[in-house]
């Protein structure tokens, strides 16, 4: 477990006490023990240090009492696991996310520039014997706070595509840059992310096998004069990786009658890009069989050319 010193001082996590008295306690007061306000508080400290169910919670809540009741009294201690999964099915999810997202609103006001939103199925959340399927869970990440955001819960992954702009339209992403996996270059996905206030940066790849090709066949016939270069090298696991990354703000052919029909029509377009990278081991070269692409609303400058590789970074680092 991590210790939440590292994380937050202590007027942040007495404001989330403040924000979480909004919901209210629908027990008979002279039957509780643990009044709601430290139920709420010792889950989400929990959960922020790396509490994987309530199990996990619990332990580090005796693990941590006394640090608890510095913002509590905790009279009677830590509740069982059992005690806490049915007291926490009995709050509205929605109250809940609201109160959780305006106390990170309140501490971390600063203006958010890059957001990776992206899905993970959670682990050991299925029930084979009763059919459930695993949580799976669209999250949206700030890189530069290292704050989720927000979330939204899913079905199955294809049902990324309808939650992304539903999430999107929850969190407040004036200005920022806001990137996705290739599950997530659809129209209607750029769209409401410009509703937002917001820039987009999609990836393409296999997925949408004609759009692909036709950006890599852009690149491969454009004018040297159209295209920026850079590349750049990161050394890991003794092992070097080389980026070449290709930018262009020509975009005029993709809305050209010779596009195919159909073709999607992503709005206020202004970059596309492309990266090819290699790894190299000693004498040995590896490269890649897929260039990933991406579009983008946002214009970058000479120095911002890594914007693609920043996004992609931060996408791999929230999946960590």
């Amino acid at each position: 477990m991590e210790d939440l010193s590292a994380f937050s001082a202590r007027p942040r996590l007495a404001a989330l006490l403040d924000h979480f008295a909004e919901i209210a306690d629908t027990r008979q007061s002279w039957k509780v023990m643990y009044p709601l306000r430290e139920v709420l508080f010792l889950v989400v400290c929990g959960t922020i240090a790396s509490g994987d169910d309530y199990d996990d919670i619990v332990d580090w809540g005796k693990a941590h009492l006394a640090f608890l009741r510095g913002f509590a009294e905790f009279h009677f201690g830590i509740p069982c696991a059992d005690w806490l999964r049915c007291v926490m099915n009995r709050i509205d999810p929605k109250l809940f996310m609201d109160c959780f997202s305006s106390w990170v609103a309140e501490c971390w006001p600063d203006k958010l520039d890059l957001v990776a939103i992206d899905g993970k199925t959670s682990r050991r959340t299925h029930n084979r014997r009763t059919g459930h399927k695993a949580l799976h869970l669209v999250s949206a990440f700030a890189t530069n706070s290292r704050l989720v955001l927000g979330q939204e819960a899913v079905f199955e992954k294809s049902n990324e595509i309808t939650a992304i702009p539903a999430l999107i339209a929850r969190l407040d992403l004036k200005g920022a840059l806001v990137s996705t996996d290739a599950m997530g270059c659809q129209t209607a996905i750029a769209q409401s992310t410009l509703d937002a206030g917001a820039d987009y940066l999609l990836a393409v790849k296999d997925n949408q096998p004609t759009l692909h090709a036709e950006i890599e066949s852009y690149f491969a016939t454009a004018p040297a004069a159209d295209v920026e270069k850079v590349e750049t090298i990161d050394k890991d696991h003794g092992r070097f990786e080389v980026r070449n990354y290709s930018v262009s703000h020509q975009v005029d052919w993709y809305a050209a009658e010779r596009s195919y029909p159909g073709a999607p029509r992503f709005p206020q377009l202004t970059t596309i890009a492309m990266v090819e990278s290699r790894i190299e081991r000693g004498d040995k070269i590896e490269s890649d069989p897929t260039s990933p692409l991406a579009l983008s609303r946002r214009r970058p400058s000479r120095r911002r050319h890594a914007v693609t590789g920043r996004s992609k970074t931060s996408c791999t680092g929230f999946s960590t």
